[in-house]
Formats: structure tokens, C-alpha cells, sequence
């Protein structure tokens, strides 16, 4: 039977898996001041035209794709987190083990609403202008997350 050599393989499932991924701790995505309380529907997966592939989950990769170096502000086993700062703007790039764990980051995130460019693994948090940006380059999808919390109190006068 004919082998393959290790890195032929590795490089192989490497772009298997990136090709599989579905196109990221602080939600810092602007505020949406609608009152829509529906859920979003995400819209299909797809492949991100500049990468020619899905962005996989790796905060350094993504990073690299959008032109630029994370500074890497958490790395906790449920979530890696890094900060990028481009000409053009400023952005949180939050990856995950498992898709799970970025669920249940979202849910969290949807106190705070606002948008957030969402991948297989893989979320990034910027300024609804910026994500559109980065999604030529990344693939994923933009997802509307609505305030799910509790309304302000109201102030006295």
C-alpha cells in the first residue's frame, strides 16, 4: 500500500477541515437600538473569496488574513482571544475548541447585542462597518444579535 508522507497528509486534512468549517471575551460590537427581539437566521455557509478558503479557527490565522498581528488577551481552555488594531479598524478575533463553547459565548454576547462576523469556531467582534469588510477575507456570516437582558431601570427627573 502506498504511504503518504506526514506533512502531505497533515496539510491534506488540514484543508479538508478548513474547507468543512462553517464561514469569536468582550462583545464590543455596536449597539442595534431596534426593539426586534427575533432570533437572526444565518445566512448560508460560505467559503471566503480572497482566502479562496473558510477561515479556520485559529486566532493567528485570521489575524494574518485581515493584515494583521493579534496581541493575544485571553487564552482560557473554553476560548483564545486576540486584539488587532488596523488603519481601518480595531477588532476582537475569539476562538473555540469546540462550536459549543462559541454558542454559549454568543448567548452571553446577545446581552449586549449588536453585530458579529461568525465562523466555525471562530467569531469576530468589530463595528458593523469593519465586519463587512472582513467577511470577503474570512467568509462566515454576519449575525444581529438582540438585547436579551433585562431593560435599564429608569432614571428619576
Amino acid at each position: 500500500m502506498f504511504q503518504q508522507p506526514t506533512a502531505r497528509l497533515v496539510r491534506g486534512a488540514a484543508l479538508a477541515g478548513s474547507l468543512a468549517l462553517f464561514p469569536f471575551t468582550a462583545a464590543c460590537g455596536g449597539a442595534d437600538d431596534t426593539d426586534d427581539k427575533s432570533a437572526p437566521t444565518p445566512a448560508a455557509v460560505t467559503a471566503a473569496p480572497e482566502a479562496g478558503v473558510v477561515a479556520p479557527a485559529k486566532v493567528e490565522v485570521i489575524a494574518a488574513l485581515t493584515g494583521c498581528t493579534a496581541e493575544i488577551r485571553i487564552e482560557a481552555e473554553e476560548l483564545r482571544q486576540g486584539a488587532c488594531h488596523t488603519k481601518e479598524s480595531d477588532y476582537l478575533i475569539t476562538t473555540f475548541p469546540e462550536e459549543r463553547h462559541k454558542e454559549s459565548w454568543l448567548e452571553a454576547a446577545s446581552l449586549y447585542g449588536g453585530q458579529y462576523l461568525v465562523g466555525s469556531r471562530w467569531v469576530v467582534s468589530a463595528q458593523p462597518e469593519a465586519l463587512t469588510g472582513l467577511r470577503p477575507r474570512l467568509g462566515g456570516t454576519i449575525r444581529q444579535l438582540s438585547r436579551t437582558g433585562p431593560a435599564p431601570a429608569p432614571q428619576a427627573s
